[in-house]
């Protein structure tokens, strides 16, 4: 198959082209760069089955594809929240393009959503038919909001085109080629201890996240997307879930750093938990979509992933 990946020198997108790549398909990787970095991919660069495209989703894309995963977004809050308007954009215009686009070439197409369509969810852990609990006009909403509308035109475009759709709403995760500086709370936490800084956990550090490493993640998109007729949403993470106080606390030691723990008021919006689980439409449930690695395990992956940290000088900490 020839695949596009929107988003593609992304995070997520790069480990994603890299998956694809060997399993011997095809890939054009699209990325306007704004939170993606070429970095991610310059080993695929020399693949002959690799192409790498500057191009915005907000604006349409003609080429001939099979398939087509649509990650391209800010998700981290200090860069949805830096352009919110062009957030929003990405999300909507980018899935209606995106989408299009699929009508056209008859690709089967997966729109990469969020846990964050949950908002602050009044149940946990969350299954896909919670509806969820949005502010629609918070610091959050261009995200949220975005990533909710889109899940809306792709079921709109299932139900009126018939096409072959997957959504996937995605938790927290983490691994190799996270920007150091993009404000999540495993990469601030891993830096903040590596420098010797105190560890900001926001209010009392009670609120829950699940957290998934990225192979993991990857392991699950690649099941939904060839797995046939699997129309419903389905979330994909870890479904166990750490606080914020433990998960600092466990950083430090692993690390073996002398760091303490700075709490800080607790920005507007933010969910106090975050767990998935995953109800299929036929009532069964499962907590196994895709093979989870432990939580420490991950870490020390990450800790001693290559090039993930290299501005931190480990021989220095800060005092």
């Amino acid at each position: 198959m020839r695949i596009l990946v929107t988003g593609g020198a992304g995070f997520l997108g790069s480990h994603l082209s890299e998956r694809l790549l060997s399993m011997g398909h095809d890939v054009l990787a699209v990325d306007n760069f704004y939170t993606g970095n070429k970095s991610n991919v310059e080993h695929l660069l020399d693949n002959p089955n690799f192409e790498l495209m500057r191009h915005d989703v907000t604006f349409p894309l003609y080429v001939e594809v099979d398939g087509i995963f649509n990650l391209a977004c800010p998700a981290s809050p200090i860069h949805y929240q830096r352009n919110p308007v062009q957030t929003f954009k990405t999300s909507v215009h980018g899935a209606i393009n995106m989408l299009g686009l699929a009508k056209r070439t008859g690709a089967r197409f997966l729109q990469a959503s969020t846990s964050e369509i949950y908002g602050d969810p009044a149940i946990s852990p969350q299954p896909e038919s919670y509806w969820g609990n949005v502010n629609p006009i918070g610091i959050r909403s261009c995200y949220d909001e975005g990533k909710r509308a889109a899940e809306t035109l792709t079921y709109d475009y299932h139900r009126q085109y018939n096409l072959d759709i997957r959504v996937a709403r995605i938790f927290n995760t983490y691994g190799p080629r996270m920007a150091a500086d993009d404000g999540r709370v495993v990469s601030n936490f891993i830096v903040q201890a590596l420098k010797g800084y105190a560890l900001t956990v926001y209010g009392d550090g009670s609120q829950t996240r699940s957290f998934c490493y990225v192979s993991d993640l990857i392991d699950g998109l690649m099941k939904l997307f060839f797995t046939e007729k699997v129309f419903e949403p389905v979330n994909l993470g870890n479904p166990a879930p750490i606080n914020m106080r433990d998960l600092a606390n466990e950083v430090i030691e692993l690390t073996g750093s002398k760091s303490k723990i700075d709490f800080r008021p607790l920005p507007g919006d933010d969910p106090k938990q975050r767990e998935p689980i995953t109800v299929f439409g036929d009532g069964s449930q499962t907590r196994s979509f895709c093979y989870v690695s432990d939580l420490i395990d991950g870490l020390l992956k990450l800790f001693f992933a290559e090039r993930v940290y290299e501005p931190v000088n480990l021989g220095n900490p800060a005092p």
